[in-house]
């Protein structure tokens, strides 16, 4: 019987089927999909990944990859027919070496995001993928959804800080390309197949990741702007002034400053007077700070900016971004809405918020924009609050995609396609390039068992 064999494979510790226990891996961080499966096991090691695909592959049963369980588009969730299998990722949470010379750092699927940031810390190094959910996400779901986060503005997405890659096919082969290499033009890069895929064309395993010298002491600025487009002039003034030191440049209505207020106990609204919007942004000028400061003050004397509050310590730049990385918790909170992870050219993000308010204005009235994201890489996260059940949420979201595509922009920017955004993927990318998706998909997964139902 599979499910023994599944037992045996990742012994006691590895395994449960526990209603109680599997609960929390049956259901998505927003409540919004739920799922149901025989086991869920929990393997460490890749030899025991592999065992448990292979095994899966011969009984042609289905399986579905799991981090820290964040996916915003319920990509790391089984459906409701109770056949598949959960394959959680936590127990390969090893840091299997760390090379300060080569700035590289090579960790198993399971380690939890911010830990992987502690230990490049400790070593004079930095890891510079950050988001919201890193006390919890972990790395392999973080890779698998190609995770964008608040410094793509200066490092990339968590495609461009990878090296190397371990991952299992879908008939239990391991493909290992952990090199730690800067250049290597030997063949296809085969590790880009998995990054961004979700865990439907092989599960990762392990990864080796791009380090880069500590920037040192950062300097946080909050900063008061009148309109959303004051926020992309004021990045192209900074940028101007203090040249690339720019790390995050978080944009933050504010309504959403209000929502956080409301519901994440000792935030505090760092203003006496409110704006409709506010940037977030992290520099590393180090303690020499007087250069940002005369750019902040040509900024308020061009009207580019209202006020500005620098951190004048690591603990109120804390207090700063707890407030950043609670938006998620506050929306919650407050109730279900919509969510819109778009990306549009930063040169549009001020033309594509105001046709959305016209959209909204429009399509739903009494609907409650909840925006915010990062300007720097022209991804926005719009959210949209309405009545549970409105007729009109479908055209909403219809609405937002083709507004955002119209621009040259995309439906999906950082949290994944899933099982939220999968018929939009057919909708808003060209034929030949689904046809190209697929046939990738019939190659390297013939027997549909890798995450089925996710992406396309």
């Amino acid at each position: 019987m599979l499910i023994e064999q599944l037992k045996s494979i990742v012994g006691p510790k590895g395994w449960t089927s526990d209603p109680a226990a599997m609960a929390p891996s049956l259901v998505d961080w927003r409540g919004a999909f739920h799922g149901s499966a025989p086991i869920v096991l929990s393997p460490a090691s890749t030899d025991e990944v592999a065992a448990v695909v292979s095994a899966c592959a011969a009984a042609g049963v289905a399986i579905v990859p799991q981090g820290g369980n964040t996916s915003m588009c319920g990509g790391a969730v089984p459906d409701e027919s109770g056949q598949q299998i959960v394959l959680r990722l936590g127990r390969m949470n090893r840091i299997r070496a760390l090379d300060t010379e080569n700035f590289s750092i090579e960790v198993e699927a399971g380690c939890i995001l911010e830990h992987i940031q502690i230990a490049a810390r400790k070593a004079g190094r930095l890891f510079a993928l950050s988001l919201g959910a890193e006390g919890s996400c972990q790395i392999g779901g973080n890779l698998a959804t190609n995770a964008g986060g608040i410094n793509v503005i200066r490092y990339g997405t968590a495609r461009a800080q990878t090296l190397g890659l371990e991952a299992v096919l879908a008939d239990g082969t391991v493909i290992n390309s952990l090199r730690s290499l800067r250049k290597d033009t030997a063949g296809y890069d085969l590790k880009q197949l998995f990054i961004g895929s979700e865990g439907t064309l092989g599960i990762i395993t392990a990864a080796t990741l791009k380090l880069f010298p500590d920037p040192g002491l950062k300097t946080t600025v909050l900063i008061a702007i009148e309109s959303s487009g004051a926020a992309v002039r004021l990045l192209s003034h900074l940028r101007r002034s203090i040249g690339d030191s720019i790390e995050a440049f978080e944009l933050i209505s504010g309504y959403v400053f209000g929502l956080v207020d409301r519901h994440i106990p000792a935030s505090v609204p760092p203003f006496a007077t409110e704006f409709p919007w506010y940037v977030l942004a992290n520099t590393a000028c180090g303690d020499d700070t007087g250069s940002l400061e005369q750019a902040l003050q040509q900024a308020v004397e061009a009207n580019l900016a209202g006020d500005a509050i620098l951190a004048k310590s690591a603990a109120e730049s804390a207090a700063l971004w707890r407030i950043r990385h609670s938006i998620a918790e506050a929306e919650r909170a407050a109730g279900k809405a919509l969510k819109h992870d778009v990306a549009v050219p930063v040169s549009r993000i001020e033309e594509f918020l105001q046709r959305g308010d016209r959209l909204l204005a429009e399509l739903a009235p009494g609907a409650q924009l909840i925006a915010f994201g990062h300007v720097g890489d022209g991804n926005l996260h719009y959210n949209v609050a309405m009545e549970p059940g409105s007729e009109q949420a479908a055209r909403v979201t219809e609405a937002i995609y083709a507004l955002a595509t119209g621009l040259g922009g995309s439906f999906s920017a950082e949290h994944g396609v899933g099982r939220l955004k999968r018929e939009y993927l057919v909708q808003y990318r060209n034929e030949s390039e689904i046809e190209l998706m697929r046939t990738l998909k019939r190659a390297m997964d013939p027997l549909n068992i890798l995450n089925p139902g996710k992406v396309i």
